[in-house]
């Protein structure tokens, strides 16, 4: 039964109120007030009916994965693909980019809690991505919580008053009329991602097809009335078939929704090593309804560390070294903007992690001019580049972004840059930068795992942290790291020559540097007691000690860490 023609016979059916709904098969097993508004038993015959049809090909493309890092491990390399020349060299274009994602110079970027999508939405910025992947910890509170402030901002209800006091009552926040509005995208969660409370068949449903059915379901029709899409942001692709898996389920929802072909538009990030080889093809599988590629910058760093996690040649220097103006990212942010260009779609810049720092005495304000010229710097390199816009993660970037582009960029775009006098190869986008490791980088990527992990946890995926904004991505290099710098430290360990991984002082990389940064941690977290879930320090450092030390890394850590959230 479509979705349509379910709607009028089961809309009215109440939900069960004994925490374990089950509907043809379909089981929730968690609840809280309200998610009956949400998942209603048509909502939820429209989700079993996407993960009836697409659920094999989700595994069958997670297989695929595999096999590819089992020959990534063995020694192979990534590389342009022999079999799609045809797509490469022949002369096609995307389809036409609709007026509302025409200018898209500053996206803000962030969680989908209610507080978070009226200050986005009322931001000035020309978008804003809601975030159910790495920036928001999956936890059912948080899903249905999101779920229901979108709808409600669609619908132009969404208001929310923060706690306050008999004496000082909270703030209360609002959304400014439609107009002035940022464009809303919505990023799901990627296809590794599973959502644990809803299960299809027996089955746990795919937690991409959760976040973005339901979101379609309630939403699609009356986005689809105002211009407005919808639209979405496709996360963590590793080539064209994935893509083409995404271009069949979004056929499947406009065709359940009644809604007309190509309706659904996305923006593809472009943040695994693989699909940088693949790009053109991505494009060409989503062409009827694609709008852009973004270089999703942070998890493409962490993907070339978990790509060549076995390749001691390819071993990076601490994260904070690893920026874009190196070889191996330049050439990639290059490629993309060119592919994009020839293509006729928007070439998305990425974000930069540095946030606003408070503090009027002359540390905090020269640590702060610091921050801003690195801002200022990175969007500059974009805009000059011949990026189409930029995300930021706090508003208050959002001037600065907007000025840069503003300034070098008067037109809504850049498509007409072309970049042909790009030539990029294989092994430009595969060289390692160089740099160093320092026992401050070192027990930094410690740090930042131990506190967003601890955050994560306790139900928090966006964290500031050293005036940087941490998500899932950042932490991710850090944990990536320190697995690949400890697991390549002596090479005398697998039979090979060289030299053993040493810090820049000289020291030896080794487990006892990292028993010793996990042991002297506590200590140095003065802030344990306020810092978001300080309460779960301990089971984080744990939870670190053995992803850091198991034979393999881990694809994401977000996947053992999820066994914990409820």
């Amino acid at each position: 039964m479509s979705a349509v023609l379910a709607e009028t016979v089961l809309a009215e059916q109440p939900m069960p109120r004994n925490g374990v709904v089950s509907v043809t098969g379909i089981e929730v097993t968690a609840t809280l007030p309200g998610q009956d508004t949400l998942l209603t038993p048509v909502a939820l015959d429209f989700l079993a009916g996407l993960h009836r049809r697409f659920e094999a090909t989700r595994q069958v493309r997670l297989a695929a994965r595999r096999e590819r890092q089992a020959f990534f491990d063995a020694g192979g390399l990534p590389d342009f693909r022999a079999d799609t020349v045809a797509i490469r060299s022949s002369d096609w274009r995307v389809a036409p980019i609709p007026a509302a994602l025409q200018d898209r110079r500053v996206e803000i970027t962030g969680p989908v809690d209610p507080k978070m999508v009226i200050n986005a939405l009322n931001s000035g910025a020309n978008c804003y991505m809601a975030d159910f992947e790495d920036s928001t910890a999956p936890t059912w509170a948080n899903l249905v919580a999101g779920q229901q402030a979108l709808r409600a901002a669609v619908a132009g209800t969404l208001e929310y008053t923060a706690p306050g006091t008999d004496a000082a009552p909270g703030k209360h926040y609002a959304l400014k009329p439609f107009a002035q509005q940022a464009v809303l995208l919505v990023r799901p969660r990627g296809w590794h991602l599973d959502e644990k409370h809803v299960r299809i068949d027996g089955a746990s449903m795919s937690g991409s097809l959760f976040d973005l059915g339901l979101f379609a379901f309630h939403n699609a029709k009356t986005l689809a009335a105002k211009d407005r899409g919808p639209y979405f942001y496709l996360p963590k692709l590793q080539s064209m078939e994935e893509a083409a898996l995404w271009n069949d389920v979004l056929d499947h929802v406009e065709r359940a929704l009644g809604l007309t072909a190509g309706q659904l538009k996305v923006t593809v990030l472009i943040e695994t090593l693989p699909a940088v080889f693949e790009m053109d093809e991505i494009l060409h599988a989503l062409r009827g309804r694609i709008a852009g590629l973004n270089c999703g910058r942070w998890d493409y760093v962490f993907s070339y560390i978990k790509t060549f996690r076995r390749h001691r040649d390819k071993v990076l220097p601490e994260r904070g070294q690893v920026t874009m103006i190196q070889p191996f990212l330049r050439a990639y942010s290059e490629l993309l903007i060119q592919t994009c260009h020839k293509r006729g779609a928007h070439a998305m810049g990425g974000m930069a992690a540095q946030i606003p720092i408070s503090g009027t005495d002359a540390a905090s304000i020269e640590a702060n001019q610091a921050a801003l010229a690195k801002v200022r710097a990175d969007k500059l390199r974009e805009v000059t580049a011949g990026h189409d816009g930029t995300w930021v993660a706090h508003p208050a970037l959002i001037p600065l972004a907007r000025d840069v582009f503003d300034e070098r960029m008067p037109t809504p775009h850049q498509q007409h840059v072309k970049r042909e006098e790009v030539i990029v190869t294989r092994d430009d986008l595969i060289k390692p930068s160089l740099g160093t490791i320092t026992r401050a980088g070192f027990e930094n990527n410690v740090e930042v795992c131990v506190r967003y992990l601890a955050a994560w946890l306790d139900g928090s995926g966006c964290v500031p942290i050293h005036w940087l904004m941490e998500d899932a991505a950042t932490a991710e290099i850090a944990r990536a790291q320190l697995w690949q710098w400890l697991h390549h430290a002596d090479p005398r360990a697998d039979g090979s020559h060289g030299q053993p991984l040493c810090l820049d002082d000289g020291s030896e990389v080794d487990f006892a540097l990292l028993e010793r940064a996990l042991l002297n941690l506590p200590g140095k977290l003065t802030d344990r007691l306020q810092m978001p879930g300080g309460s779960r320090v301990a089971e984080a450092i744990g939870l670190l000690d053995r992803l850091t030390h198991a034979d393999t890394l881990e694809d994401f850590l977000t996947l053992p860490a999820y066994r914990r959230l409820t």
